[in-house]
């Protein structure tokens, strides 16, 4: 797209797409946005105006519209309110980095001390690990800014500590999630079922925590261990558990009020038949007393089954194609974005939009290999003459 994206724009490059492939409007069962007003707007937005031409082709289907899962997880991590903290770890770390010479006298600096060094991958990106390095080079980091004439009153109080070590587990605990949460090939059930997990945990981890055993946060147990037990704040932390539990719980939401749904894709054979939609129970009892299906569910696990569901059951298997066909996160639009740009470099003096789609075609089929013999076998190839007759 060019210039601007409103809800408008951005439906008619959708309805474009979809007229050119011929895709029918009833099959449509999911839209995952990432949350943008013109995304979600119920008129003016992408979605009111799906829902709009859904409703002009008379599709009987209902449209599931939910925020995508990884976003969503990234924004409940703004409910613990600890911005205070990574800030001042933002400017240790640009003190250290934004100068050449800052950098490679720290470098230099922790090989006097003897402390084990590294950066951490990619420029320090990843907040969790940002967070890790500074908090295990915490005495070395105070030093090195002292030479330097700047104030370390804060970095040193008792108070920060605490904080940036409850900082750094939670975020190395939510990088972890958001790590299963991306990838190639997650189905929306995997996803949920992480997130459910975390909110579990997080449960565990809120009552340990009360109890003054945070045995789950390493860098927690490191401070608490040389200050005084009665200083470091278990309580606020568990509190701030609490509010981050809530945050999941209130975010997740719409994929809560799915989870029957889920479960019929992600375990047939334990849901309870009486709690299933009434145009499946059927179906469902046959599946569940059918030894042979379950054994095929065992070997091949969740995404492939539905392959497997009989003809014989075809309330089933519509209603699998529809969960498979629910994209959890927007991951695989990030992903092509992000090939786009390392494809638009300055180095091209000229790229079209028609050579961009065919690049883009091309680098999103990862999982598609060419068959070169078979390639060759059919290549015709046309022989010039060796010489002319005298």
């Amino acid at each position: 797209m060019h210039g601007t994206t409103t809800g408008k724009e951005i439906f008619e490059e959708v309805f474009k797409c979809v007229t050119e492939i011929k895709l029918p409007w009833d099959k449509l069962v999911g839209l995952t946005t990432d949350g943008a007003p013109a995304m979600c707007g119920k008129k003016s937005g992408l979605v009111g105006m799906v829902r709009e031409k859904m409703r002009e082709e008379n599709c009987a289907g209902e449209l599931t519209v939910y925020h995508c899962i990884i976003h969503q997880e990234a924004l409940c991590a703004k409910a613990l309110k600890m911005e205070h903290v990574m800030t001042t770890v933002t400017q240790v770390v640009n003190f250290i980095r934004a100068k050449g010479l800052n950098h490679r006298q720290f470098k230099s600096f922790l090989e006097e001390c003897g402390s084990e060094y590294a950066d951490t991958e990619v420029r320090w990106l990843s907040r969790g690990k940002v967070l890790n390095r500074c908090f295990e080079l915490r005495e070395e980091i105070c030093q090195f800014l002292e030479t330097k004439g700047k104030d370390t009153a804060e970095l040193r109080e008792q108070k920060f500590l605490c904080e940036l070590a409850f900082l750094c587990d939670i975020s190395s605990h939510l990088d972890a999630l958001n790590l299963q949460l991306q990838g190639r090939g997650r189905i929306i059930t995997d996803m949920y079922a992480a997130v459910r997990a975390f909110k579990t945990k997080l449960c565990l981890w809120e009552n340990q925590m009360l109890q003054g055993n945070p045995c789950h946060f390493p860098c927690c147990q490191s401070i608490k261990a040389q200050i005084s037990t009665a200083v470091f704040p278990c309580a606020q932390f568990a509190e701030k558990l609490s509010v981050l539990a809530a945050e999941f719980s209130r975010r997740f939401a719409d994929f809560d009020a799915q989870k029957c749904k889920f479960e019929l894709l992600s375990n047939p054979f334990a849901v309870d038949v009486e709690n299933a939609p009434t145009n499946i129970q059927m179906e469902l009892i046959e599946l569940q007393c059918n030894d042979t299906l379950k054994s095929k569910y065992d070997a091949v696990g969740a995404a492939q089954f539905p392959r497997f569901i009989p003809d014989t059951m075809p309330h089933l298997r519509t209603q699998a194609a529809q969960m498979l066909s629910m994209f959890g996160s927007t991951y695989l639009c990030e992903q092509l974005f992000s090939s786009m740009k390392m494809t638009k470099t300055t180095h091209r003096r000229r790229l079209t939009d028609e050579h961009l789609r065919s690049i883009l075609r091309i680098s999103s089929a990862q999982s598609l290999s060419p068959d070169i013999d078979e390639l060759a076998s059919k290549k015709r190839c046309q022989v010039s003459g060796l010489g002319t007759s005298d």
